[in-house]
């Protein structure tokens, strides 16, 4: 697809596929952990802007590359009176010092960023030591028959979906990074086709 529907229509597109009823139940059992000096990758959308608990968090930060989503994300959080500091910027190269973060918290990125094991690495890089990673992630199905329909599918839905890939492995992607994992939960999201529907959803821990 050309920069206009990547400008214009997958923002929009996402914003809405993410904030259906379901996810939003999701989100409000991941986010809300949060605490400290708390990161948002991929906040854009400001989505989850509603399920942070002031009382734990001391600063939030976000970051986003879709110029569009941004500017969601910077009326979300003025909406709520939450002063967060909203910035452009990539995953694989955050514009963060090292050990900045108690929390960072990934809510349907991992699936969109160019190289994952990069982010990973850098979200490891920039969480203080012991700090935790909250993600909600949707990606590799355990299941055979719907991975052959996953991969099946991606080529395309990467290009109408904003880089959405839906072969990535989520929680053995963090614990190959070097995090300790527990994970809340892995399952089909109902009313969702089988090869857009597996989510995990937990902790990583930093490690060593």
């Amino acid at each position: 697809m050309n920069s206009w529907w990547d400008r214009h229509v997958a923002p929009k597109l996402i914003r809405c596929a993410c904030s259906q009823g379901q996810f939003m139940k999701l989100r409000s059992q991941v986010v809300p952990h949060a605490a400290g000096d708390v990161l948002e990758l991929g906040c854009g959308g400001g989505i989850n802007m509603e399920f942070y608990r002031p009382s734990r968090v001391t600063s939030l930060t976000g970051l986003d590359p879709s110029p569009e989503l941004l500017e969601m994300s910077r009326a979300a959080a003025q909406a709520r009176g939450i002063d967060a500091d909203i910035q452009g910027g990539l995953g694989e190269a955050m514009p963060f010092g090292d050990a900045s973060f108690d929390t960072v918290v990934t809510t349907f990125t991992l699936c969109s960023v160019t190289d994952q094991a990069a982010v990973l690495a850098e979200i490891r890089r920039v969480l203080k030591p012991g700090g935790v990673a909250l993600f909600l992630e949707h990606g590799a199905a355990p299941d055979a028959g719907v991975a052959k329909w996953q991969r099946r599918i991606e080529p395309v839905w990467k290009r109408i979906g904003g880089n959405c890939h839906l072969t990535r492995p989520i929680a053995d992607a963090y614990a190959q990074a070097g995090f300790a994992v527990e994970r809340q939960g892995a399952r089909y999201m109902p009313k969702t086709a089988r090869p857009f529907g597996w989510i995990e959803y937990g902790a990583a821990r930093v490690t060593g």
